[in-house]
């Protein structure tokens, strides 16, 4: 097992408190939520000052991060391949199917959606990445539900706040778990007007690296409807070669 480096994860433990703050803090405030000495915490933000990570406000000389911690990110995240295997799988999606496509991991109680292309109809259904699904509202949402083992799923559908978002979503726990095995029985899952009135939306579950992820496409639901056959023969095929 690696040994803990202290350092590291008091500078990782600021930046969250910057992050939960949502203000510039002083080194006496750092100090006390980090439960640090005073020099120690002086130590700490000056060196990640120097470093072009903080910032000194001109009068009061609070600290607050720059944008060098996002920029990073940001080129990380650019160049990971799971981000990239999830776009080239909404791509395909869209070029098989010409409906919006979108992949979703869960995160806590909700999906959220890491790469999404709208297709070019003039009714289309639009999402953006990061944005967050409900589980029990969403086809993509069931897909990641029915890849859970028999004790998580129930430990889980037990915590959701099963709200009506439309008419159509389902509000009942029993019908949930019931929705989401048959899905699991016929391979493929699907939201009818659940999520927002007038979109289906088809999900199948499936592996990315090794994170549980769902693949899915969603449009009118008379279009739907009427390309379901299709529209599941091209969410296999991608879905499988995203797993391979």
């Amino acid at each position: 097992m690696a040994t803990l480096i202290p350092a590291t994860s008091r500078t990782l433990a600021a930046f969250e408190i910057f992050a939960r703050e949502r203000r510039e803090l002083s080194n006496s405030e750092m100090a006390r939520l980090l439960s640090l000495p005073d020099s120690s915490c002086s130590d700490l933000l000056g060196t990640m000052h120097a470093l072009g990570y903080l910032m000194r406000t001109p009068r009061t000389r609070r600290f607050y991060p720059t944008a060098r911690l996002y920029e990073i990110a940001r080129q990380i995240a650019e160049n990971d391949p799971l981000a990239k295997s999830a776009k080239e799988a909404v791509q395909q999606l869209v070029e098989k199917t010409n409906e919006s496509a979108f992949v979703g991991m869960l995160d806590r109680s909700a999906v959220k959606v890491v790469a999404v292309l709208p297709c070019r109809r003039p009714l289309r259904y639009i999402m953006e990445v990061g944005d967050r699904a409900a589980l029990h509202a969403s086809a993509i949402g069931k897909a990641l539900l029915g890849q859970l083992d028999t004790d998580e799923l129930q430990a889980q559908v037990k915590q959701l706040k099963l709200e009506a978002v439309t008419p159509h979503t389902i509000t009942s726990a029993k019908k949930l778990m019931t929705e989401v095995a048959q899905g699991r029985k016929q391979g493929w899952y699907a939201s009818e007007g659940e999520g927002v009135e007038g979109v289906t939306a088809l999900a199948v579950a499936g592996v990315l690296g090794e994170l549980p992820v769902g693949l899915s496409l969603a449009g009118p639901s008379d279009r739907v409807h009427k390309h379901r056959k299709a529209y599941l023969q091209a969410l296999f095929e991608i879905r499988d070669t995203l797993s391979g």
